[in-house]
């Protein structure tokens, strides 16, 4: 069925927790997925493209409009798998791992480690904890995110619960990976030097997609060109071709 993951905090040591970013995952059936944290805070209040969000603090209703990079936290995509951990007091939950295809902040996304412990909580939402590289300060540090998942919903279109999207072009250094589930759509691409994130919703009063972010180059072509519907069923090995390059189709669920 594939998880809408939205993080309502992060916690470094023993720092107070804060959300300094609108962060949301989007994970596939097959585990794919594309995780993009926009910076909430104001770069620079003269610049009308650095805007604050507007409405609620719901990714659904924070419009960010086109941002440069560095209103970018962190933005990456690939495939995550899932064991069972137990801790010393016998509470159990799941050990995640996260191998980066794709990484704003890393040429070399392979050796990028990101793991952590997730354990439901009573308030049905779950307490990620481990330890990783701080990038405020350099130095790797205890971390506890809490994560609230959603349930995907139907667009009523296409007759698609959700499809995966991949490029690849390690000649030009070229990766992307684009997941559209449910009401929800992200995408991640690195052209050489170049990145590039984007967050889509459906907007089921005008029926149709609506860009909340676009972070990083703001001249290069959207990737809201593969939410464009089409007639035939989508199906896993086909093409599509767009501004930004030919996409394969990776995976397909109804």
């Amino acid at each position: 069925m594939g998880s809408i993951s939205i993080r309502e905090h992060i916690r470094w040591g023993s720092d107070p927790s804060s959300e300094p970013t609108s962060t949301l995952v989007l994970t596939s059936p097959g585990r794919r997925f594309v995780d993009v944290r926009v910076l909430r805070r104001v770069s620079s209040p003269s610049t009308s493209s650095r805007q604050a969000p507007t409405g609620s603090q719901h990714p659904s209703h924070e419009n960010f409009g086109i941002l440069p990079g560095d209103q970018l936290d962190w933005a990456f995509a690939g495939t995550s798998s899932s064991g069972t951990v137990t801790r010393p007091d016998g509470n159990q939950g799941s050990h995640s791992v996260f191998l980066h295809w794709v990484d704003n902040r890393s040429r070399e996304p392979e050796n990028v480690r990101d793991e952590g412990d997730m354990f439901p909580q009573r308030n049905g939402v779950t307490l990620e904890t481990g330890r990783m590289v701080n990038p405020a300060t350099g130095v790797e540090t205890d971390y506890e995110e809490l994560w609230r998942d959603e349930e995907p919903e139907s667009t009523s279109v296409g007759g698609v619960a959700c499809v995966v999207f991949q490029i690849q072009d390690d000649s030009s250094g070229k990766r992307g990976q684009f997941v559209r589930l449910g009401r929800y759509a992200q995408g991640v691409l690195r052209s050489g030097d170049t990145f590039t994130a984007e967050r889509w919703t459906w907007d089921q009063g005008q029926f149709k997609w609506r860009r909340l972010a676009k972070v990083g180059d703001g001249e290069a072509p959207s990737l809201g060109h593969l939410l464009v519907e089409h007639d035939s069923p989508y199906k896993v090995g086909e093409q599509v071709e767009t501004p930004s390059g030919i996409w394969t189709t990776i995976e397909v669920s109804g």
